[in-house]
């Protein structure tokens, strides 16, 4: 599947007491990133809604000024869910700073029922994302 990217520079708004990226803020772009693959995915934004955070793997400190881009991927698909895998990682440096899973569903915007998105996935392209699935399929 496609990856979708953000990227997002670090102000002194977006730190912690540590100095580094609030991990509040880290979460809301992850969050964001993950729902642009979904709903992109889908092609209607209004009928996805975010239903699980799986939880993020904090790997390295982001310092203010750096350039964080986040890498958003379909990682796997139900009936209903569509499963995401978020990176983030620094645009200067290419180190890989925290990553995660989200699952969204798809609804119905007036009954907010679920309903079928119809989304398959491709073929398995390169060992990364073998991975991704993998680890997607254990959550």
């Amino acid at each position: 599947m496609k990856y979708y990217k953000i990227s997002h520079l670090v102000k002194s708004e977006d730190l912690n007491h540590h100095g580094t990226l609030f991990a509040g803020r880290s979460a809301e772009w992850l969050v964001e990133a993950a729902f642009v693959a979904a709903a992109s995915q889908h092609g209607r934004p209004q009928d996805v809604l975010c239903v699980n955070i799986h939880g993020f793997t904090f790997k390295k400190p982001v310092q203010k000024g750096d350039i964080i881009t986040f890498l958003s991927k379909v990682a796997k698909v139900g009936n209903t869910s569509i499963t995401v895998y978020v990176k983030a990682m620094s645009e200067i440096h290419g180190t890989t700073h925290v990553d995660g899973f989200l699952t969204f569903v798809c609804i119905e915007p007036d009954t907010k029922r679920k309903r079928p998105h119809g989304i398959v996935m491709d073929e398995i392209q390169d060992e990364e994302e073998k991975e991704i699935r993998d680890r997607a399929e254990r959550l």
